[in-house]
């Protein structure tokens, strides 16, 4: 150490940075020792958390690997389903077409049956009254001819047997005279009672016809005009 004061402080002073600098030197090696060890130690726990994430992440996978499998087979079955149903369904619509068409030509067929059938009694109905009228005019031919005979002749008989030739075409035509015996029980389907007279016949017994009637096929055409015997 020098003898001069204003040295020896300077030495002093430069020792004590010196050392100074060394106590900081090592201080901040100390500090980079311990950052290191922190870093590594950041890693390990960075690397554990991985890892741990991992196998998380890996149990989680093989659950929903597991989970779609059985979702797959479900979904599989409801897709095997639905292709069924629709084939029903598109059977079932094939074969309401097939009806509905049915259906319709049956109507159809129906519809031109009952024209026929129509036309057909319209064309029967019109062939018997031409019949009917071409025997009627027959009776009034007849009738014609009784009334051109002279005013003096006896035309009784004609006229008789053109009634005859009329009843005729009335039975051919099964249309029945109406014409019940005094003393009968009234019909009150078949006898029409205009009065109640004075009678040898039995009380409400047919006293005499007014008018007779006729009747078609056990149809009613015309009732009977009667008078009833009354009580005395």
């Amino acid at each position: 150490m020098s003898d001069d004061p204003a040295e020896s402080v300077t030495e002093a002073t430069a020792e004590g940075d010196s050392e100074t600098a060394s106590e900081a030197d090592a201080s901040e090696f100390e500090d980079a020792e311990v950052v290191d060890r922190d870093a590594e130690n950041g890693e390990s726990v960075s690397d554990a958390s991985d890892d741990s994430t991992d196998d998380e992440s890996d149990a989680v996978s093989d659950r929903v690997a597991e989970y779609d499998d059985e979702l797959a087979d479900e979904v599989a079955a409801l897709e095997a389903r639905v292709s069924e149903l629709e084939a029903e369904r598109e059977e079932t619509e094939a074969t309401v077409s097939e009806l509905e068409s049915r259906l319709k030509r049956t109507q159809a067929d129906f519809q031109n049956y009952k024209k026929r059938a129509k036309k057909r009694q319209d064309q029967i109905k019109d062939r018997a009254t031409e019949d009917f009228v071409e025997r009627v005019v027959t009776v009034r031919d007849n009738l014609l001819r009784a009334l051109d005979q002279d005013e003096d002749a006896d035309i009784r008989d004609g006229l008789e047997s053109t009634l005859k030739e009329f009843d005729r075409i009335l039975e051919d035509e099964n249309v029945a005279v109406i014409d019940p015996e005094p003393g009968t029980d009234v019909d009150p389907n078949r006898h029409e009672v205009m009065m109640r007279v004075d009678s040898d016949q039995p009380v409400d017994t047919i006293a005499s016809v007014f008018q007779p009637g006729y009747e078609m096929a056990d149809k009613v055409i015309r009732a009977a005009q009667v008078t009833v015997s009354k009580d005395e």
